[in-house]
């Protein structure tokens, strides 16, 4: 059984940064490094992608002198990631039920014999 998983998101540091956005609440660019451990050029790239395609928001603002990033999950990102989890899951399952009936199709050997 073959899956297509959504590229863009398969990367672990865009999972992690989606994963990071689920629920709901805008992060700062700070709060993102933190719980990703990305390095700033990597979480702007990064972000920048997951922009580009339209799964993320990213709001620039001015407080003082200085510029505050943030990043929001869109519906988009929310319902891909929603879809590349399910696709997951499916594939769990399946392997589930496959090594279930492999386990229980098993048939004990009685030619063995244990002291």
């Amino acid at each position: 059984m073959k899956y297509q998983f959504d590229e863009i998101i398969s990367a672990p540091c865009r999972l992690g940064i989606l994963a990071t956005l689920v629920p709901g609440d805008s992060v700062s660019f700070t709060a993102m490094k933190a719980a990703t451990s990305l390095s700033d050029g990597n979480l702007h790239v990064q972000t920048r992608k997951l922009a580009d395609v339209g799964y993320i928001e990213i709001n620039k603002t001015i407080k003082g002198r200085r510029s505050v990033t943030k990043f929001r999950l869109t519906e988009l990102g929310r319902d891909r990631l929603r879809l590349y989890v399910m696709k997951l899951q499916e594939i769990l399952d399946v392997e589930t039920r496959t090594a279930g009936r492999v386990q229980h199709s098993r048939k004990p050997d009685d030619s063995a014999v244990w002291a």
